[in-house]
Formats: structure tokens, sequence, C-alpha cells
């Protein structure tokens, strides 16, 4: 089947980045970014340069797992409204403004403690700072899903990812910084006080409207009439909440796209194993290399920031240009492809200019391809349940990826870093197949098909 998609020109695809929402998705990305390292790399370089015993450290890492649970409680962020704040805010800055806060006052209250002599208060207050932040990440991506058209997530999604590693540089370079010259107290004072980059911004914007359709409308209604036998008063209303928060996402997904729906699950899991399965063995492979920790410092990860966020931003003009599936593709191919130069580097050795290009190289891509990736799930998204639906595709995303990683140390003692790099690129290869499967089967370029019924109304 033919495939024609309208091309926007250079100018137009360019112009994407000064829409307003866009711009405010630059805020609501480091609002995100922010307490994640305060929780995780920072957090444990600060109990460790306290003293703290690393079986703590260890324990308290769990801490960073409310990230990969925030299914669990996504309906609710979708469904329940908060008392006094929905009705003012509306449902998604509603409870971002409250994630925002009680993120606020956690890392406050974690800067207030000495986890010398208050280790289980600084563990409660990084509990609720984790589960704060994979709320806010919850409502924010619902938000950006909603605020804007297909054409525009990608850029929604670069502006995001820039806010998003701005924000931990600040929490990062930035803390320990502060931590050295003022305090470990002073530091995470001063991250506090940096979600008001998020309050802010979250009361400016305006809460997107929402249209959601009929056909989603009578999928709930068949669901409630189901239930309304069984039972009565407070139990059969709790029922009915349920099966349109928990039931609702699913068996809306599943109606939308049936059997496709299975491979396009399959295509999520599979899409970024690549670069999740290599990432983990990469500050290792440079160490053994020959690299010094400053050469690793300055083009890994300062360089490679840059390549980055240039390669997100390059993709949301290309899918603004192209559109969302060609650019899918592509990057499905790039991803494994670049993974090849770090083969070449294997057998180059030590030489800066090897780990320039292959930096530039794989972090090109690598940021094309979350744009380009984001764009894409949010496509699938109904706005009717947008939090849940999106919380599960995005764990689906990282899971295979983590999992396998876990045996990539063992993997590269049997066979080496030039095969180990190789073998990075052929697990790839399965995501491009499925890539080319969908282009066929939910191409969300070429027509308003029963993957998308539901549809974004944008009033700026």
């Amino acid at each position: 089947m033919e495939i024609r998609t309208k091309h926007r020109s250079w100018a137009s695809a360019f112009g994407v980045y000064r829409h307003p929402r866009v711009l405010g998705m630059l805020f609501l990305g480091f609002s995100a970014g922010l307490p994640l390292l305060l929780v995780g790399g920072t957090f444990t370089a600060w109990l460790r340069d306290l003293g703290v015993s690393l079986a703590a450290i260890g324990f308290l890492s769990w801490v960073g797992m409310a990230h990969s649970m925030k299914i669990l409680w996504a309906p609710v962020v979708d469904r329940i409204p908060l008392p006094w704040l929905t009705a003012r805010m509306g449902r998604r800055r509603s409870w971002m403004l409250l994630a925002q806060i009680f993120l606020f006052v956690s890392i406050l209250g974690m800067a207030l403690s000495d986890p010398r002599e208050d280790l289980a208060w600084i563990a409660l207050w990084a509990v609720l700072a984790g589960f704060a932040s994979a709320t806010q990440d919850i409502a924010i991506d619902a938000y950006r899903i909603e605020a804007a058209g297909k054409e525009t997530q990608a850029a929604m999604a670069a502006s995001y990812v820039l806010g998003y590693r701005v924000a931990l540089l600040a929490a990062g370079a930035g803390a320990l910084h502060l931590a050295s010259a003022s305090g470990w107290d002073w530091a995470y004072g001063i991250m506090a006080v940096l979600m008001a980059v998020g309050m802010i911004t979250t009361w400016i914007i305006d809460e997107p409207d929402v249209f959601v359709d009929e056909e989603t409308r009578l999928l709930e209604r068949e669901m409630a009439a189901v239930r309304k036998a069984e039972g009565s008063g407070f139990f059969r209303e709790m029922r009915l909440w349920l099966a349109g928060a928990l039931i609702g996402p699913f068996a809306d997904f599943w109606k939308r796209f049936r059997f496709t729906g299975l491979v396009i699950l399959i295509f999520i899991g599979l899409f970024r194993i690549s670069d999740i399965f290599m990432g983990v063995m990469a500050n290792p492979f440079y160490l053994d290399l020959g690299f010094t920790k400053a050469e690793i410092g300055n083009v890994a990860a300062a360089f490679g920031l840059a390549m980055t966020l240039t390669g997100a931003a390059l993709g949301g003009v290309l899918v603004a240009r192209f559109g969302i599936m060609r650019m899918l593709i592509i990057t499905a191919i790039l991803a494994p492809l670049t993974n090849l130069t770090f083969s070449w580097l294997s057998c180059l050795g030590p030489e800066v200019y090897g780990l320039v290009l292959a930096i530039m190289a794989d972090n090109i891509s690598g940021g094309m391809a979350v744009a380009v990736f984001i764009a894409y799930l949010s496509s699938l998204t109904n706005t009717a349940y947008t939090a849940t639906q999106y919380a599960l595709f995005s764990s689906i995303m990282t899971l295979p990826g983590q999992f396998f990683a876990g045996f990539t140390g063992m993997l590269v003692e049997h066979v080496g870093w030039f095969w180990f790099f190789i073998s990075s690129a052929i697990i790839g290869l399965p995501g491009i197949v499925l890539a080319l499967v969908l282009l066929r089967l939910a191409d969300p370029d070429r027509m308003r098909q029963p993957g998308r019924r539901a549809r974004v109304e944008v009033q700026d």
C-alpha cells in the first residue's frame, strides 16, 4: 500500500520549537529531571561521603524503583480529582502541582536531616521524594500528549529532554560542587528551591482541552452495564470506578489494535534494547581501553550530552518534516548500526578522535531515537486513559533491556569487547523488522484509524 505523507517546509518544521507549549515542556522537563539524582547518584554520594555503610546505601537505592512501578497508581492520576485543586487547575496541572509540592517538602526534609543521626528520616523523605517524582512524571507525560497534536510530539519530547538533561547537570555536578563548598544541607536546600521552576510553570500553563470520542464512552458504558447488576451502594460504585480506571485502559488498547496490539507491545520492549544493553558496559569499556577519567568526562559525558540534545532536537524537526513512522524506522536502524562504531574503537585503541566519533554517532542517533519514540508512544494513547497507557508503555520500554543488561558483564568476559558490541547490534535487528511490520499494520501518519480515536483540541 502506498503511503502518502504531506511534508512540511523546513521553516515550518523548525518553527515547531516556537510553540508556547513546546517551550513550556523545557521547564517541565527540568522539574522532572531534578529529583532523579537527588534520590539516586547524588544521594548515594552524600551517604557515602558521611560514612553510611554500603549495605544501607544498597537498600536505599530501592527508592528509585518507584519509577518502575508507577503503572500501579497511574489510574489514580488519570481518574481521581483532587479536592479544590482539580476544580481550579484541571486534572493534569493539579496532580503536577501536588507532586511538586511534595517534592519540595521532601527534598527540604532531606536537607534538614543528618544521615549519621537520622537515617530513618532520610529514608522516609527519600521514599516520599521517589514516589512524588514518579507521580509528577505520570502527570507531565499525560499533559505532554494531550497538549499538542502528533506532529508536535517529537518537538515536545526534545524540549522535555533538554530541560531534563540540564536538571541532571544541576542535581549531579551542581549539587556536588555546592556540597563541596557549603555542605550537603545547603546543596539539597538549594535543590529544593529549584523545584519552584516546575511550580511556576505549572501555574502559568493552560490545561489542555481533551475530547473523548463516543466509541470510548460506549466502551465504558458497556463495562458499567456488566457491573450494574452486581451489588449495590458503595461497593457497586467502587467496582464501576475500577472497571473504568483499571480495565478501561487495557480494554480500549486491545479493542483498537487487536492482534496488532501484541506486535506493538513487543516492538516497544525491543526498540531500545540495543542501546540499554550496550550502555551498562560503556564506562567500563572506556576504562579498559585506556582512556583517562578526564577524557571520559570531557568526551563521553559533556560532549556526549551535547550530542544527545542535538539528536533530540533534530528528531523533533524531522518528525515535523517527514512524520513519525518513517523516522521510527530510520532510528530503529541507526540504534544498532552506531553500536558498531564501538567495535571499531575497540580495535583502534585509546585514541580521542575515535572516542569523539563513536560518541557523536551513538549519542546523536540515541537522542533522535528518544524524541521519535516518545512521539510514537504518545500517538498510541487514547486521551481518556493517557496517564495509564503511557505509564504502561514506558515501563515495557525499559524492562527487557534492563533485564538482559544484567548479563552483559559475563558476555564481555567470554567474547571480548569487539564481539560484545557486534552482539549488541545484532539484538537490535528484531526491532527493525517489527518497525517495518508496523509500517504496514499501524502507521499513525497514514490516516486517523482505529489506533487513534481520541483527539486533542489545542487552544493557545
